[in-house]
């Protein structure tokens, strides 16, 4: 039996009440919105949006390449004698001058063939001087009774002879003290010690190498140009170089060498470029990047990055007719991309308009407001 209304709850009424409420307004509404049909949007707003002429223009190329600083020389300096180490003066990373000692030798036994040598000499002199005054004596006789034609030929290639022994060992004290002299080893130009090979108490072979020295008069860019740049090079012009320890500050280079046979390392073929403007500071082995121009121009429009609509994967821009205010969205190629701007090699025309700000937020079709014109730099 169900119980009269008065005993129901009022809370569980007013609940009771609120359903039935919002049933029937969903009802209404659904009902409304079924009988109303949805309005479609013909007509695309007109946006204001930034605007550029396309220009093309012939830009130049540059072929960019990191190389090392690098001596044009760097000799190995060793005794032109043999003989046993007793002094080394510098070691790795010294700075030498010309005719600085880099290491000597122990010169006892050269010292001795020098005495030995002028011994000889001073024997050679004296006999020679004897044999000069018994050719000058005999050659007094002539005309005499005691006067003999085949003994003054004698006499006379006995005094030749002693005079050549002397010019002989005059030659031998040369060679000696040059032997002796030789036992100093000296930088014959101004550079670094870039390696030490040997140390005191080594016993040397002649010409054995004792250190390495980089001149540091002339320096040269060294690197690795890849076998399809190799025409690219050849070519080069306006080359220039920055140090990494610089940036921001470029110097002059010029193509001294060009290896015709690649490394059988790395297969680059290494290339040498001059240092024509010489830094403040450059040292060796510094990491440097070397560009210059290529012979062959790009003729390409440049337009700023915001311009670019990336469709996919393929860029494209907005081209605005410019009769309607129109846009339709048209793919390019773009040759080249650096911070701020993109170089369009083609897909648009010399002279058409395109947008250059809020791209991504234009239709196909969509009429525009230009904001601004400016032609491309």
């Amino acid at each position: 039996m169900r119980p009269p209304l008065e005993r129901i709850p009022r809370r569980i009424a007013a609940g009771v009440t609120g359903a039935i409420i919002l049933a029937a307004a969903g009802i209404v509404f659904a009902t409304s919105r079924a009988a109303t049909p949805r309005a479609e949007v013909t007509d695309l707003a007109i946006r204001p949006a930034r605007v550029m002429t396309v220009e093309y223009r012939d830009m130049p190329r540059s072929l960019v390449l990191a190389g090392t600083v690098a001596p044009r020389i760097e000799t190995t300096l060793g005794f032109r004698v043999a003989g046993k180490i007793v002094r080394r003066a510098v070691d790795v990373g010294a700075t030498v001058i010309q005719g600085q000692l880099i290491a000597e030798m122990d010169p006892a036994d050269y010292r001795l063939a020098v005495d030995n040598a002028h011994a000889a000499l001073v024997s050679a002199e004296s006999d020679a001087g004897r044999a000069q005054a018994d050719y000058e004596r005999y050659l007094a006789l002539r005309g005499t009774a005691a006067f003999m034609s085949q003994t003054l030929d004698t006499r006379k290639a006995t005094a030749a002879t002693a005079q050549a022994r002397v010019e002989q060992a005059k030659s031998q004290l040369a060679t000696a003290e040059n032997n002796l002299g030789y036992t100093e080893l000296r930088a014959d130009a101004e550079g670094v010690v870039t390696a030490v090979q040997a140390e005191v108490g080594q016993v040397m072979a002649q010409g054995q190498g004792v250190v390495r020295v980089a001149r540091t008069g002339e320096l040269e860019i060294l690197v690795g140009v890849p076998e399809q740049r190799l025409t690219v090079v050849r070519q080069a012009r306006n080359a220039t170089f920055e140090l990494w320890s610089d940036p921001g500050h470029r110097y002059a280079a010029r193509l001294r060498e060009l290896s015709p046979s690649a490394d059988p390392t790395t297969r680059t073929y290494p290339a040498r470029f001059t240092v024509i403007e010489r830094p403040s500071f450059i040292g060796l082995g510094m990491t440097a990047t070397l560009s210059f121009e290529r012979p062959d121009a790009l003729h390409v429009a440049e337009v700023p990055l915001s311009a670019i609509f990336q469709q996919g994967t393929q860029p494209a821009v907005w081209v605005v007719d410019r009769s309607t205010g129109a846009v339709s969205l048209r793919p390019v190629a773009i040759a080249r991309w650096t911070d701020d701007t993109a170089a369009i090699s083609s897909g648009v025309q010399d002279g058409e308009m395109i947008a250059t700000a809020g791209v991504h937020k234009l239709e196909p079709g969509q009429k525009i407001k230009p904001l601004q014109q400016q032609a491309s730099r």
